[in-house]
């Protein structure tokens, strides 16, 4: 059995440290690690302007503790307006509807969802979703997972 020298040591610590900061397969190294607990203020969350009078207000972006990289935002839709066309990703994905209506197409199956009503989208499900309320629609949105469209 030989022994581990200092040069050795040294390299096999500096091989684990770069394992150690390698990213994600389509993550960035440079995402916030999301180890502690924290409270998000609502006023703290600024409002960008999007196509069609569209807003969104980003909540917070990372990587968990578990590995699991989280994206959350708001999302204000004008009546009568669709946030993009229908499309699929990597991701899952929750809506947390807090204002409106939403018409919500997921895979050919259409419904209607209203205040306090929660949507789920699994990885690669073809979806969309259009204000069909008379106001404005807000609503969260919880993706979950390595953030790809799909094709």
């Amino acid at each position: 059995m030989s022994t581990m020298n200092r040069r050795d040591m040294g390299m096999a610590l500096a091989a684990f440290a770069s394992l150690a900061t390698m990213k994600l397969e389509g993550q960035s190294t440079d995402e916030p690690r999301l180890a502690h607990s924290k409270i998000f203020s609502f006023a703290d969350m600024p409002m960008h302007p999007g196509p069609n009078g569209m807003a969104t207000r980003s909540v917070m972006h990372g990587t968990l503790a578990t590995g699991e990289y989280v994206e959350v935002h708001e999302t204000m839709l004008p009546a009568g307006q669709m946030p993009h066309p229908p499309h699929r990703h990597t991701h899952s994905e929750f809506l947390l509807i807090r204002e409106g209506t939403l018409e919500v197409d997921s895979d050919g199956q259409k419904g209607v969802v209203n205040p306090g009503d929660v949507v789920f989208t699994a990885s690669t499900v073809l979806h969309g979703l259009k204000n069909v309320g008379q106001g404005p629609a807000n609503y969260f949105v919880v993706a979950v997972g390595v953030q790809k469209v799909v094709e």
